[in-house]
């Protein structure tokens, strides 16, 4: 194996893609990713309780913590297909397996694509060769192009840390475009580290990261079938494994943090048609839940998604979002801002009107809902809703 020279990419780690025309012909869309290490590994997945062939798969063997191998395809979520479908994802896992030299236990399988259609066994099975024999000719940017369904773009990040005076590495890609939806949040995300990170740990960290960060964005309030984040820390920067109690595990969840939160920023900027990255952050509440209700609240709210691609600067359909969320407060306490305009103050117009609207046409803009009820905030991020919104996902199977 070819190991590609990129210090973004922690050590050990080895990519291959290739073509299995799962949906349709001309594009990689058959990937790889390997450790030359068992690696400590750990997951979060789909709240969706129609959960894909592959993502109930991945749920039986994370319990371990163990892992050296993802294998993934575009095209197809391998959901829905019942008895077949699931003896489908366990057949690739073995065939890998075998290729790589590895335990079936140690090969994961995730899947994105159109629900409902069977794999395309007989095209499948006589590319896992292709895969496992081209370990090393590809890029993780490789990967995160073969994952792609919608996305218009791939997504990739890494973030560099000392760990007991050594340069370790953490990287992620992620696809997701539509379906976009929190608890998980429609997407595949694979995170790849050097660094030794107890099993335990790893599993607490990704699960605060997920929670700040994929949990806590929409497009159009559909959760999927198949979404799956995965962490693998194969060790070999040569560490003592962090732990909870380690002095460097605070530097660790950090990164792990601002990677997740870029990577769901990359999601939704890439949002099906949409034309404008959105935060909504909402202060001052009496509790973080309030605070995300009313985020949520006013996230997924159709009315404020329109006005947003209208340009309309329409701060009464945030105050109703607020309201209907569900939570205590005084409207009459309420300010709201669009960038730095305060278009409400105290429950009321603040005569802004004419410079929101500039704000408003800006292609990021950050709603801020202060409640002046406590001290909580939390912040969400979701896009616009335009045409192509529609036309993206009426055509998607055709």
């Amino acid at each position: 194996m070819k190991k590609l020279p990129d210090k973004k990419i922690p050590q050990g780690f080895f990519f291959s893609v290739t073509e299995a025309a799962i949906k349709k012909p001309g594009r990689k869309d058959f990937a790889l990713i390997f450790s030359e290490v068992e690696s400590a590994i750990a997951g979060t997945f789909t709240t969706n309780r129609v959960k894909a062939a592959p993502v109930q798969l991945c749920i039986k063997k994370i319990a371990s913590g163990r892992g050296q191998a993802i294998i993934i395809n575009s095209g197809n979520a391998n959901a829905c297909t019942g008895k077949q479908g699931a003896k489908d994802a366990r057949d690739i896992v073995a065939v890998a397996s075998k290729q790589l030299g590895i335990g079936i236990g140690l090969t994961y399988i995730c899947s994105t694509g159109v629900i409902g259609t069977p794999m395309p066994m007989q095209r499948i099975l006589p590319t896992i060769g292709h895969l496992a024999g081209g370990l090393g000719n590809a890029s993780f940017d490789d990967v995160a192009g073969a994952i792609m369904t919608t996305d218009t773009f791939p997504k990739i990040t890494s973030r560099r840390i000392k760990i007991q005076g050594k340069q370790g590495v953490i990287a992620g890609i992620c696809k997701g475009a539509g379906m976009i939806a929190p608890n998980m949040a429609t997407m595949l995300c694979f995170i790849l580290t050097d660094i030794a990170v107890e099993k335990k740990t790893l599993h607490a960290a990704l699960k605060s990261a997920v929670g700040k960060s994929f949990n806590r964005i929409t497009i159009d309030g559909d959760t999927s079938t198949n979404d799956t984040a995965l962490i693998m820390a194969n060790g070999m920067l040569d560490n003592k494994p962090v732990t909870k109690n380690s002095s460097e595990f605070p530097a660790f969840q950090k990164a792990l943090d601002e990677l997740t939160y870029e990577l769901s920023r990359l999601i939704v900027k890439d949002g099906e048609g949409a034309t404008k990255l959105v935060e909504v952050v909402v202060k001052n509440a009496k509790t973080e839940k309030d605070a995300q209700r009313a985020a949520m609240a006013i996230a997924n709210s159709s009315l404020v998604k329109t006005a947003i691609y209208g340009n309309d600067a329409n701060w009464g359909r945030i105050m109703a979002a607020v309201g209907y969320s569900g939570i205590i407060f005084n409207q009459e306490k309420a300010d709201v801002y669009f960038n730095k305009v305060k278009v409400v103050k105290n429950g009321i117009m603040n005569k802004k009107d004419r410079e929101a609207t500039e704000e408003m046409k800006k292609k990021e803009l950050k709603i801020t809902v202060d409640l002046h009820a406590g001290k909580a905030s939390v912040k969400v991020l979701t896009c616009d809703l335009t045409e192509d919104y529609i036309r993206i996902n009426a055509e998607y199977r055709t």
